[in-house]
């Protein structure tokens, strides 16, 4: 069948019912494995094996770049990336003929779960991807419906191998801390994420500094903390599953509740601490 990709800006020709996926995209590969089309995966991104240590499926390529003789010679029935800076390498193989078919970056909760339904809809399995949605959209309600008021604030800084950004308004890394309790002190700006700027998180007041590091450029949060001279309680996350708070894919639903079990412990111990003065 035909179907037209907005980012390619062109039709793609996919069988309808694909059996030999190659997934360039962690969080689509989780996702695939989630809903009962792990055997359908031919190929993955180096990065996968980190949510799906159980597929048995070759690395391809990773985020940039693949190898075309081992694409080539699993011969893919659809090949799955994403917009940002993995648009170019999706252009690159629609050109050479690849089943490209690209997903856009989510800016939200509701995005990710726009692309689970899509990743349903070519796999030809709207059901087993919409008891996923709705499994995601009720654990995010019940969790943000307990979270006592009034929430802890939260700065989130991502360090994306050498480049560092703060978590704002559009990224899912904003509904994650809400869902935990917490607001995001730069979730008023109506940008994804933004370049560094340690005077506006101090004028920002926040009570929690939860930092991602990937193991490319590893960094500590306490190590940062002391180096800034900040009194805030920390929050180290990392690319493990139940702490990835830059993952897309299911395992975001345990990330949520690490998050909120760590914003409710920090919460504890600050009004226990306010109650001893």
């Amino acid at each position: 069948m035909k179907v037209y990709c907005d980012p390619l800006g062109d039709l793609v020709q996919l069988p309808g019912k694909p059996l030999r996926i190659v997934s360039l995209v962690a969080g689509f590969t989780e996702t695939l494995v989630e809903i009962g089309y792990g055997h359908a995966i031919v190929g993955i991104s180096e990065f996968c094996s980190r949510f799906t240590p159980e597929l048995q499926a070759p690395v391809i390529g990773d985020y940039l770049k693949v190898d075309g003789e081992r694409l080539r010679a699993v011969e893919p029935g659809l090949v799955l990336a994403t917009t940002g800076i993995q648009r170019g390498l999706a252009q690159k193989l629609h050109k050479e003929g690849f089943p490209v078919y690209v997903l856009p970056l989510p800016n939200s909760l509701h995005g990710v779960l726009e692309n689970v339904l899509t990743l349903g809809a070519l796999v030809d399995d709207l059901p087993a991807a919409r008891a996923l949605a709705q499994s995601w959209v009720q654990l995010f309600f019940d969790l943000k419906a307990r979270a006592p008021i009034p929430h802890l604030r939260v700065y989130a800084e991502l360090w994306l191998g050498k480049h560092v950004r703060m978590a704002g308004g559009l990224t899912f890394v904003n509904d994650l801390i809400e869902a935990a309790g917490g607001e995001n002190v730069f979730g008023d700006m109506r940008i994804g994420y933004l370049p560094l700027d340690l005077r506006e998180v101090v004028r920002r007041r926040p009570d929690i500094f939860l930092c991602f590091s990937e193991p490319e450029y590893p960094v500590q949060a306490t190590d940062l903390q002391r180096e800034r001279g900040w009194t805030f309680q920390t929050l180290q996350a990392d690319i493990t599953p139940s702490h990835n708070i830059i993952h897309d894919g299911p395992s975001m639903m345990e990330a949520a509740r690490w998050l909120r079990q760590s914003v409710q412990t920090i919460r504890d111990m600050k009004r226990y601490a306010e109650e001893r003065t």
